[in-house]
């Protein structure tokens, strides 16, 4: 079952990563996985994280009472969840958000959008969906979801995500609007003591990789790799080991629970110990169905790409090519 989840994002000011780790006697690692799962709001100055003391207190109360963050979304033949307790793993029953303004993905510049989107006289408060790729546009096929996000690679064709559309959301004309290019690659340990370099290196027997969950872009990048150089997964040590995020991965090899990991290279940058090997650009974009484009809040979407404040905060962020980000490609 795969596991969903979502949060309100609202503004923040405040606090460096470190001084919250010592707020709640955790590790800085920590924290920056509870801000990736969503249970810590935060925002970026420059290339530092901020996360606002109000949120600190918020999450703290919830997890003196142990609230459970639950979302039902209705489909057409029965009601999936798409909340989940994270100290149990397991879902549980809860209201009904169908009307909500949900948009999927995984990546910080869709928490920085949800702000823009909020203060936007046409926007709306919107909610967060942390789900991969595939299974967003399996979401927003099923309308439980108002915009989706993908970077699926198709090895076939050498292209991100144009292939993928037709085929998980069948008859539905939509807008691929482009959010951002990324460097993906290999996180090693600092200094790469083993040389990982290449796809074939994860296949050596003294590699152990740790692997991203099915139906995120990533791990369709892997598998498409592997298919393409006719490696199979059976050869790679370590291959069925799963983590739920770019940090989380980066975050293994860094402790030395893994020797490579496949991801981003912004997330590499959060993480002490960790080289990046970059192998490959990628294109992250925003779906939209074509009958939503005409809508007010997803024209108050469009704007905010396309402002000079929004992408100047992409800028200051770092790690993102925006010589393209709000141009719209329309499928019929």
């Amino acid at each position: 079952m795969i596991e969903r989840w979502m949060f309100k994002v609202k503004s923040s000011a405040g606090l460096s990563t470190q001084e919250v780790a010592e707020i709640l006697n955790i590790s800085k690692n920590t924290v920056y996985e509870l801000i990736k799962r969503g249970e810590l709001p935060s925002y970026r100055v420059g290339r530092k994280v901020r996360i606002d003391e109000n949120d600190i207190e918020e999450y703290k109360n919830k997890s003196r009472t142990n609230l459970k963050r639950n979302i039902q979304v209705k489909t057409n033949q029965n009601e999936e969840l798409f909340g989940i307790n994270y100290n149990s793993k397991q879902f549980l029953p809860v209201t009904n958000f169908k009307k909500d303004f949900i948009i999927c993905g995984q990546d910080i510049l869709l928490d920085v959008l949800t702000r823009h989107l909020e203060r936007h006289p046409k926007g709306v408060q919107a909610l967060r969906c942390y789900i991969g790729s595939y299974n967003g546009l399996v979401e927003l096929y099923r309308g439980n979801v108002t915009v989706a996000t993908s970077h699926l690679w198709d090895g076939n064709i050498d292209e991100y995500n144009l292939s993928y559309i037709p085929r998980l959301l069948p008859g539905i004309p939509c807008a691929i609007v482009h959010l951002v290019c990324r460097m993906q690659g290999f996180y090693v340990a600092k200094g790469n003591p083993k040389n990982i370099n290449t796809w074939s290196d994860l296949t050596r027997s003294d590699v152990l990789m740790i692997n991203r969950e099915k139906g995120c872009g990533v791990r369709v990048l892997i598998d498409e790799k592997l298919k393409k150089l006719g490696i199979s997964p059976k050869l790679i040590s370590g291959y069925g080991n799963e983590e739920l995020s770019h940090l989380a991965v980066a975050s293994t090899v860094a402790r030395g629970d893994a020797d490579v990991g496949v991801g981003n290279e912004k997330a590499s940058l959060q993480v002490s110990n960790v080289d990046f090997i970059p192998l490959q650009k990628e294109r992250y974009d925003l779906i939209i169905k074509k009958e939503d484009l005409d809508t007010p809040p997803i024209q108050a979407v469009l704007e905010i790409l396309n402002s000079k404040e929004f992408q100047l905060e992409l800028l200051g962020i770092g790690g993102y090519d925006i010589s393209e980000t709000g141009k719209i490609i329309v499928q019929d």
